[in-house]
């Protein structure tokens, strides 16, 4: 009751904020709104409609905290096909039919759907929509209106329409053309202005402004009208009584065509992703780190998106400009979308006429610049940095969604990413072999971290897997995500991984990624694609995360970084632990000449053929400075029991009942063992972490578990050795 309580009063406590944030963000909405229903060529006021049905019903229903909602860049193309196929009224049909699905799939639970759409492909279907919004609206923008069939053909029309500028001869196109340019630069020099109250009203609002000021100059002033050609004119705007009346009805008569159905499809295909993809990017923003409910966000998405074509609006999706701008105005709840949708309904009844005084061409410049945000150079050189292979499934899903449509440009990027990966991996039999195999093993240790094992590979293929174990854990947790047992590591995986350390760091908790060191990759960023390196291999230059904070912990603690791969493992050969296992090499081993620690990963075998089993741990030798007896040291438990049974005595430490209790001490030379263990070593001891431990004549072996180690296990497996080694060479 009492959380119940605050979380009201903090609701109540942060309402201005959301009131000021829902706001500023409605001064976007507007001109946007406005803005991508005229490029959709449907009537400029649905954009509007959208924005407000949105607003309301997710606001309410949905599972999001900080997203804001309306129509979307992403559809614009969709939507402009659909009306050119199908008609306006068949539109809103199909607008409908697509909220429909959209709630099917969300009490479906499908929005993990999502998981399912590799990271460069995406990338490439938003660069798409991005080119085709800048390619067609740049021509209006510019004052000529041209129509062509692809998105291809509109942008190699852009030097023509560039040359075509210089060559007008009518004063209405001249000045509308001015005014695209002018509001061009408004939309790119905007954020280079260092006024902070300048800063207060956004940059497309400021559009609205200039436009509609400069329209009251030349009527109040110059008594004229505006110079600007009325077909570059936003056309009436209806005033809210008129919007009600004039409520279109939506014609359902092609429902049977597969017109209508491609539309349908295509329509709920580009909603799900750009909101899902939204809603997940909005939650890094979120400063409170809240997990939206993906699910229930869809169903409202789709609820809205019904209701929306019922009153003459497009598909409610979930809008990332717009939700980016609502964190940064100190938007905290979903109150922040209500207050942007109600005060859009007051620009609608106070100021609908003032909206015809807005030039056409400067609402195409904000979509111009927002089509250059989503293709601009930065993106091509980011995904370039992750990798090489990456850019062949960006253009192939750019190419084809420009030359074809969004859904084959999806399924093309789908199909260059599987492609890719066999290549990369040499290995189809990987991917057919382990598809259906469970790949993730998940326990909680006895420390209370979570261990997470990932085997075969893990790709977007099967992320999905991975995913729920990570959700299944509280944020507050300590986890070992393990990838040693994997064979192929892909750019998706490693991005949401990353996505999810954020999180538990942010939390509190910790994600320590392992195994990656013995998966070799051609770049250095840390999500780039990876893939096991055969045995005769070298680690290469391109070091991981783990590697980077390897060599940090090797200064802390004076030694050397080693990151190669080594044969030489003699000093382990003497060791019981050893005597039947196979040593295969050693690797980033931390050392130096004059330090009796050394600390390694090893990769070892045991049994042959079926049998044979693989392991990667981390482990430390601690050189002695005199000969000590032969002995093991490990945690008392079942195991322990059954040596002694089988007449493996456990060595009695006089004095420390509570010792022998809780370790198993063996060994052929009690009476030496029993010196050596003084009530210093034992101390120290049961006052520190278990670890397994065995003496060789002239050193220890030290680890913790059959596994790779975490950077955080390191520093304290190091500690340990560090004391352990001061108390030992006292003896």
């Amino acid at each position: 009751m009492r959380t119940k309580e605050t979380s009201f009063v903090g609701f109540i406590k942060n309402l201005p904020k959301n009131m000021f944030s829902g706001l500023v963000v409605s001064l976007i909405a507007l001109p946007l709104g406005l803005g991508l229903a005229m490029a959709s060529e449907a009537p400029p006021i649905a954009g509007v409609i959208t924005a407000i049905v949105g607003g309301i019903i997710v606001s309410i229903l949905g599972g999001s905290h900080v997203t804001i909602s309306g129509p979307g860049n992403g559809l614009v193309g969709v939507v402009l096909v659909a009306i050119t196929t199908l008609g306006l009224t068949a539109t809103y049909a199909a607008i409908i039919c697509s909220g429909v699905i959209l709630v099917i799939l969300g009490f479906l639970r499908l929005g993990k759907l999502a998981d399912y759409f590799p990271s460069s492909a995406i990338q490439g279907m938003l660069a798409a929509i991005g080119l085709i919004i800048l390619g067609k609206q740049f021509h209006i923008m510019l004052g000529n209106k041209i129509v062509r069939e692809s998105g291809i053909d509109y942008l190699l029309e852009i030097p023509n329409t560039l040359i075509a500028v210089f060559n007008y001869q009518d004063k209405g196109l001249i000045y509308a053309a001015v005014a695209g340019i002018l509001s061009l630069a408004i939309m790119v020099f905007y954020s280079k202005i260092r006024n902070k109250y300048l800063q207060l009203i956004p940059a497309p609002m400021w559009i609205v402004i200039v436009s509609v000021g400069f329209s009251y100059y030349y009527e109040f002033i110059l008594k004229t009208t505006n110079p600007i050609s009325d077909a570059y004119m936003i056309p009436g705007i209806p005033n809210i009584q008129e919007i009600i009346t004039d409520i279109p009805t939506p014609n359902f008569d092609m429902v049977g065509t597969l017109s209508f159905w491609s539309s349908v499809v295509a329509l709920t295909l580009i909603a799900s992703i750009e909101s899902l993809l939204s809603i997940k990017a909005v939650d890094k923003l979120d400063v409170l780190k809240r997990r939206s409910n993906v699910n229930k966000d869809i169903k409202a998405l789709g609820l809205a998106t019904v209701v929306s074509g019922f009153l003459g609006g497009l598909n409610v999706v979930t809008v990332i400009a717009r939700s980016s701008v609502n964190v940064n105005n100190g938007g905290s709840n979903r109150s922040s979308n209500l207050f942007h949708a109600l005060f859009l309904v007051v620009f609608i009844v106070l100021f609908s006429t003032e909206l015809t005084r807005i030039p056409l061409t400067a609402l195409m410049a904000i979509l111009v610049y927002t089509g250059y945000k989503l293709a601009s150079p930065d993106v091509v050189r980011r995904i370039f940095t992750i990798g090489k292979e990456q850019l062949i499934i960006f253009f192939a899903t750019l190419f084809v969604t420009l030359k074809v449509g969004l859904i084959s440009g999806i399924i093309a990027g789908l199909i260059a990413t599987f492609i890719i990966h066999i290549v990369v991996t040499k290995s189809l039999s990987l991917f057919i072999k382990n598809i259906l195999k469970p790949n993730v093993l998940m326990f909680k240790e006895e420390n209370g971290n979570y261990f997470i094992s990932v085997k075969h590979f893990c790709s977007f293929l099967n992320f999905n897997i991975l995913k729920s174990k990570l959700e299944a854990i509280p944020e507050k947790s300590d986890v070992i995500l393990d990838f040693s047992l994997c064979g192929f590591v892909d750019h998706s995986v490693m991005e949401n991984v990353h996505d999810y350390q954020e999180l538990f760091h942010k939390k509190g908790g910790n994600i320590g990624v392992i195994g990656l060191d013995i998966l070799g990759t051609k770049s250095e960023h840390p999500f780039a694609l990876r893939r096991l390196l055969p045995l005769q291999n070298i680690i290469p230059n391109n070091k991981t995360k783990r590697q980077k904070n390897l060599e940090l912990v090797a200064g802390d603690f004076e030694l050397k970084f080693d990151p190669l791969k080594r044969k030489s493992s003699l000093f382990l050969e003497n060791f019981i632990y050893f005597k039947t296992k196979k040593v295969e090499h050693v690797f980033n081993q931390l050392s130096a000449k004059n330090n009796p620690c050394r600390l390694f990963d090893i990769t070892y075998s045991e049994g042959e053929f079926i049998a044979k089993e693989v392991v990667r741990s981390t482990m430390l030798y601690i050189k002695t400075s005199s000969s000590v007896p032969v002995f093991t040291l490990d945690k008392e438990g079942l195991l322990e029991r059954l040596y002694a049974l089988a007449g493996y005595r456990d060595i009695a430490i006089k004095n420390h009942a509570d010792f022998s209790n809780r370790f198993y001490l063996r060994g052929e030379n009690a009476r030496a063992i029993k010196t050596l263990f003084t009530d210093e070593l034992v101390l120290f001891f049961e006052s520190n972490a278990y670890y397994h431990i065995e003496s060789s004549k002239d050193g220890l072996l030290v680890f913790s578990k059959e596994r790779i180690a975490s950077i955080k296990e390191i520093k304290a497996l190091l500690d340990f050795g560090v004391r352990l080694n001061a108390i030992i060479n006292k003896v």
